[in-house]
């Protein structure tokens, strides 16, 4: 669906349905140098399962102009701008490494509109390693290089996609590449900036759910114990056999987290 906030075109997959008045809303955010396709198959199953969807591709990502905003806090408050252009009100919102940072950030800012919280792959805080951060500002492409290798178990570098005929990481380093110039750099250094998420985790009203991959070396679980106790309703789901990439490596197991973690329709 094509879309405008703030008077630049945007664009939200909304798995091949139109909104129907009435159902409740899912949003999806994805995490850093990405866009709304790591979200296709979760975002479709509840499409089609009595949700108005929209994964979003946050500005400067996918099909949605502008820059990207330089801080957490600027991209929830421009997803909360992009619910209210597509007549969103309240929602249950889902983001996945940097997004998961948003979906908290919007959980804090705005608790009157969310009804609940799924944070998938990660971290409070949820800090950047020189390197990657490096190689990204100089537009390298061991940057991409090392978020496919670190962001996938070993396993999942040698096969296994559960897609038959899908290649896992060169899918992911080929999603990557179609990033703009400074796009990587930009969302990685938000996240490394990030540094009120626990203070943030405080004011949550919304029940938050936790999705972590227990092979995760970019967003390991140990990473995220002082936000399950800042949460106040929280429920934590660790997957085996996963790393940070857990759309892709586990595409069921993460579509059935957020099915028990958004309240259902009726």
């Amino acid at each position: 669906m094509k879309f405008e906030v703030d008077g630049l075109a945007a664009y939200a997959y909304t798995g091949s349905r139109p909104f129907a008045p009435g159902q409740p809303a899912a949003v999806f955010v994805h995490g850093g140098g990405l866009d709304h396709s790591v979200w296709i198959h979760q975002s479709r199953y509840f499409a089609h399962h009595g949700f108005n969807v929209a994964a979003l591709d946050l500005p400067g990502h996918g099909r949605s102009a502008g820059a990207p905003p330089d801080t957490i806090t600027g991209m929830a408050h421009w997803v909360m701008r992009a619910a209210d252009a597509l007549g969103i009100g309240r929602l249950s919102v889902a983001g996945h490494s940097m997004g998961s940072l948003v979906a908290l950030e919007v959980a804090g800012l705005y608790p009157d509109r969310i009804e609940a919280a799924a944070l998938v792959g990660c971290a409070v805080p949820m800090a950047v390693t020189s390197a990657l951060l490096d190689a990204a500002k100089a537009g390298s492409h061991a940057a991409f290089d090392m978020i496919t290798l670190w962001g996938h178990r070993m396993d999942a570098q040698l096969g296994g996609n559960p897609a038959p005929g899908m290649w896992m990481t060169g899918g992911a380093v080929r999603l990557l590449e179609r990033s703009g110039p400074g796009v990587l750099h930009n969302d990685l250094n938000a996240c490394n900036e990030y540094r009120h998420g626990l203070d943030t985790a405080a004011k949550v009203a919304c029940p938050a759910h936790l999705v972590l991959g227990r092979e995760d070396v970019m967003a390991p679980p140990r990473a995220a114990r002082d936000l399950v106790t800042a949460l106040r309703v929280v429920r934590v789901i660790e997957l085996a056999d996963c790393g940070h990439m857990l759309m892709a490596e586990q595409p069921d197991a993460v579509r059935d987290a957020l099915a028990a973690a958004f309240p259902r329709p009726g």
